[in-house]
């Protein structure tokens, strides 16, 4: 079990609209305010997608290489960014993103439906996006939607070797309409199944958070929160901000006894190298 916990935040997403969610963070400003709020609460890493002038989510190199700088001038947090985009964009567009040179991003283990649409992520995508990321020294996040996308996981890195920095690290995404449900019993359905030393993380989308969080935390995972996948703090109370989820999950994970990392920490757990900052003693 890790001493800490690694705490990701995704502040944003690509399916809510700002004008339903008045709190989602869209422009440059709102992210890295975001950002900073949240690494100063626990967050060690951040999940971008990006948004455009019109707040619409964009897989455009000039929107998403502006967020990627702004956000590292601003905080010391590990930049991910998603390759799964919105579940319309084309593969070469999602291919593209990483282009803008994140420390680390997102490869998605398999199709999936979304509730009505299908999120479509086929073998040669998965490879490709694998291999784009040893070449150009990007750290992976895996990200498992189902149980079979650990078969996927195993069959990758058996066929394609280990990704960059050496370190498996996978996060379950659970309750997804049309995935894995968010319940204690699918997470440890998996855990035999993580490749030999993986760590892993979990997100429970809506209603699920809690019990994800509660259930990760005392298998020895890690957590990801933010208003990409919880609009609700509870029944009938919206999320205020994103700093309200990450608040919550490092004080579940201090209560665990196992207290949030710092940016330092997860680079090192993550097989990322260190900032030029963070490696001035």
């Amino acid at each position: 079990m890790t001493s800490g916990t690694l705490i990701t935040v995704a502040p944003t997403g690509a399916e809510s609209a700002k004008a339903d969610v008045p709190a989602l963070p869209v422009t440059v400003e709102e992210v890295v305010a975001t950002a900073r709020d949240c690494q100063a609460l626990g967050a060690a890493v951040v999940h971008l997608h990006v948004r455009d002038a019109q707040a619409r989510p964009t897989l455009d190199l000039g929107y998403v290489g502006e967020v990627v700088a702004a956000v590292r001038e601003a905080t010391d947090l590990v930049v991910q960014l998603s390759t799964g985009g919105a579940v319309t964009d084309p593969f070469d567009a999602r291919l593209a993103v990483l282009d803008a040179a994140p420390d680390a991003a997102s490869l998605s283990l398999g199709t999936v439906n979304f509730g009505r649409d299908v999120f479509s992520n086929p073998w040669d995508l998965i490879v490709e996006l694998h291999t784009q990321m040893q070449a150009r020294g990007i750290v992976p996040e895996y990200e498992v939607f189902d149980l079979g996308h650990l078969a996927t996981l195993e069959r990758l890195l058996d066929r394609h070797g280990p990704p960059h920095g050496g370190h498996v690290h996978a996060d379950l995404v659970m309750g997804v309409p049309g995935g894995m449900p968010g319940t204690a019993q699918a997470l440890a359905a998996c855990l035999p199944h993580l490749p030999q030393g993986a760590t892993f993380a979990a997100t429970g989308v809506g209603r699920t958070s809690l019990p994800v969080m509660l259930t990760a935390l005392a298998a020895g995972g890690h957590l990801r929160v933010g208003m990409e996948d919880t609009l609700t703090y509870a029944p009938g109370e919206p999320v205020r901000d994103n700093a309200q989820l990450v608040a919550r999950a490092a004080g579940l994970a201090r209560i665990a006894q196992r207290p949030p990392l710092g940016p330092a920490e997860a680079r090192s757990l993550l097989g990322i190298p260190r900032t030029s900052v963070e490696a001035t003693p």
